[in-house]
């Protein structure tokens, strides 16, 4: 009896206030949270990046410059205007370094994915005459100022044996991104429950020791 009393009289409770409460919930929150991030980053950002990065870097030479069919492209003139223009499809093509073969300029992936006939698609213009200026213009700048000059670009013999790219979309920064965000987020929630959960544990000790000298 004497000991049951002594063992009451020093329990002390593990119930969590409810700041400790909010503080755990707010730490699983974050580790779902960053590791939810890293497969939706990984999925939708890094698989594509990976591609692209997967370009090597190759000197290219202009060998042709040319203007071929037209093609449409969709223009915005406010909330609900939009329609329809035509741009005139501008061809450059090359001879790289690292296949020393003839390939088509493209900008970047995305404009190659848009439209790999063209070398470049101006910004979408409701007037055909705008579009067909930018393109002129571009076909100018390649055959007067570039002209045979040599200039970095990307190649992909295994996805792309036929094309070039001037940029690519993605860089070695996507990397670091695609990691380093889902992962301090996940360790900043780790580090919320673990001292949430260390601080408890030492309050309900230091309970435990001032009811036993009281005891």
């Amino acid at each position: 009896m004497l000991l049951g009393g002594a063992m009451a009289k020093i329990r002390v409770s593990y119930e969590y206030t409810e700041a400790e409460d909010k503080s755990i919930r707010l730490g699983f929150f974050l580790i779902v949270s960053g590791i939810l991030s890293l497969f939706i980053l990984g999925f939708c950002w890094l698989n594509p990046a990976l591609q692209d990065l997967q370009c090597k870097a190759a000197n290219c030479t202009v060998l042709s410059v040319q203007i071929g069919d037209l093609f449409e492209c969709t223009f915005t003139c406010g909330a609900d205007c939009k329609g329809t223009s035509l741009y005139p499809c501008l061809q450059i093509y090359v001879n790289n370094s690292e296949s020393n073969a003839r390939a088509l300029l493209h900008q970047d992936e995305h404009q190659l994915l848009t439209n790999p006939k063209c070398s470049f698609i101006p910004p979408c213009e409701r007037e055909n005459q705008k579009n067909s200026e930018t393109v002129t213009h571009l076909l100018d700048y390649w055959r007067e100022e570039v002209g045979s000059q040599p200039f970095p670009c990307y190649f992909n013999q295994h996805l792309r044996p036929d094309d070039v790219l001037l940029r690519r979309t993605h860089d070695e920064s996507v990397l670091l991104h695609c990691f380093l965000w889902p992962m301090v987020t996940f360790l900043v929630g780790v580090l919320i429950v673990v001292l949430t959960i260390c601080a408890k544990s030492l309050a309900v000790k230091a309970e435990a020791i001032k009811k036993r000298k009281h005891s």
